[in-house]
């Protein structure tokens, strides 16, 4: 397993005064909320799912220490050096000096003081926790930008202080109304922190771009808020997208109407990614009931993220562009959707019927990454998970796509890759190692999904190296005959 190393969160944007001090009044900042039902049921009926939030279940399934029944941070001020446990959960308090509740006269929010808050709290959190170099970092919208005001402008060597950076529906490109103008507009400036500018390429600057890195108090023009600076490397972080505009209800719904259906009902699909970064798209909303925070999904996500042991890259290659290009009117997509045994929801899932598909046609490079999945050993020793790829193109005639031309619901290829790793369970001191694979197209299965034995021949598998471990796995016949006789999945799985 991964090293257990201490878990600071960082929540987003709190409101206007009235909920700022509503907020502090919660000792976990509202990491705790959890949620009763899931959305549909035995006969589309909602089921009882009794789901406690993430910092909880950390605590319950993972055995991790949250200070309780005292001051969190006054324990973290009195404790010697190295007398913390290393594997332990601390709650960011940046909004407790934007307070009025504590009798004095609350200061002005500003997400640059706030992120050179939390580069002073992780270096009081080293320090104070036994042989623990570095940590980790979870936050969920604003909460996010404020991380990487951290790791970008205000700690010198951040590779060497934080670990992995988890960020949930965060606008790291900003938040960009659909509408502008009108309701747009209105819903940013109402329920936006310190008004719309706050996004703004200009001044999301100020607070993220190293000082070194700027001209003339300015970025390149060619800079993407979206880009990870000072160093760090990308391939420690996750970013999870929100892709359910519809159940975030704010201002009598007008913010999904606002920011439209590729959005989580605030952020942007497009803008809730660090490039270059692991992803994992989860159909949830921005915050609430069936908000990001408080779901399954991401808390599996996160869990193998931050304590797994393995990490596979699934990429789609040899493609012939030719045949993507043939005609000019076609647009080809493809749906992706990643299930792992004996969990209850799917842990990614980029789809059409959700505003987010894969655009095949820029997919042609020679390895193109198509996502990344982070595992954790068990008692088991195989990990059983699914890929689902659903293969559909769309006619566009004059601009505009010719519904009479195709079955709208029905793909040119849909199958789903049944992928199974022999791995060193817990208790072996070489726990998570890789030592075999199989796999099998669920089309080629003569029987049920949960019991069918995979074939080891069917994959390509290049053993353990220095590298890790490397598995090509040929695409069937029919969707060879679409998208080229070449095409096919690789994925690497290497050590976490």
């Amino acid at each position: 397993m991964a090293e257990r190393l201490p878990i600071i969160y960082v929540r987003g944007f709190g409101g206007g005064q009235r909920g700022i001090d509503s907020l502090v009044d919660d000792p976990f900042y509202g990491f705790n909320v959890g949620s009763t039902h899931v959305r549909v049921g035995p006969k589309g009926a909602p089921r009882f799912h009794q789901f406690e939030g993430p910092l909880l279940r950390l605590m319950n399934e993972d055995r991790y220490n949250l200070a309780v029944g005292g001051n969190q941070q006054q324990l973290l001020l009195d404790a010697g050096a190295g007398e913390l446990a290393p594997d332990s959960l601390w709650v960011y308090r940046f909004y407790d000096r934007n307070s009025s509740t504590f009798g004095e006269e609350p200061e002005p929010y500003e997400i640059a003081r706030a992120a050179q808050g939390l580069a002073d709290f992780i270096a009081l959190v080293r320090e104070k926790t036994a042989g623990a170099p570095m940590v980790n970092l979870v936050a969920h919208s604003m909460g996010g930008l404020i991380c990487r005001a951290a790791i970008q402008k205000h700690l010198d060597d951040p590779a060497s202080v934080v670990s992995k950076l988890c960020t949930i529906g965060t606008p790291h490109g900003g938040i960009d109304p659909k509408l502008g103008g009108g309701i747009g507009d209105w819903v940013i400036k109402t329920f936006g922190p310190a008004g719309s500018d706050i996004f703004a390429p200009e001044v999301m600057a100020g607070y993220m771009v190293p000082e070194s890195e700027l001209s003339d108090a300015k970025p390149a023009e060619d800079w993407d808020p979206r880009t990870m600076l000072n160093g760090f490397p990308t391939d420690r972080v996750l970013s999870i997208a929100g892709t359910n505009a519809r159940d975030y209800e704010v201002a009598l719904g007008l913010s999904a109407k606002a920011m439209g259906e590729q959005s989580d009902g605030l952020v942007a699909i497009r803008n809730a990614v660090v490039l270059g970064s692991a992803r994992a798209y989860v159909h949830r909303s921005h915050s609430g009931r069936y908000g990001l925070v408080n779901s399954e999904e991401v808390y599996q996500n996160l869990k193998r993220f931050l304590l797994g042991s393995l990490r596979v890259d699934f990429h789609l290659a040899g493609l012939d562009p030719a045949r993507l290009t043939a005609d000019d009117d076609r647009t080809w997509q493809a749906d992706v959707k990643l299930a792992i045994r004996e969990l209850p929801v799917l842990v990614h899932e980029q789809t059409a019927a959700h505003h987010c598909p894969v655009d095949l046609e820029k997919l042609t490079e020679a390895e193109t990454p198509l996502l990344t999945v982070f595992l954790a050993p068990g008692s088991k020793s195989t990990i059983r998970y699914a890929l689902n790829l659903r293969l559909a193109s769309l006619v566009a005639r004059g601009g505009w796509f010719n519904f009479g031309d195709h079955l709208e619901q029905i793909a040119d290829w849909d199958d789903s890759l049944l992928v199974e790793l022999e791995i060193k369970p817990v208790g072996d001191p070489e726990a998570g190692n890789v030592v075999g694979g199989a796999c099998a197209w669920n089309s080629e299965l003569a029987g049920p999904v949960r019991s069918s034995t995979l074939a080891p021949n069917v994959m390509e598998w290049t053993g353990g190296s220095e590298n890790g471990w490397s598995g090509v796995v040929q695409l069937p016949e029919t969707a060879r005959t679409l998208l080229g006789p070449d095409a096919h999945l690789r994925f690497d799985a290497r050590l976490w």
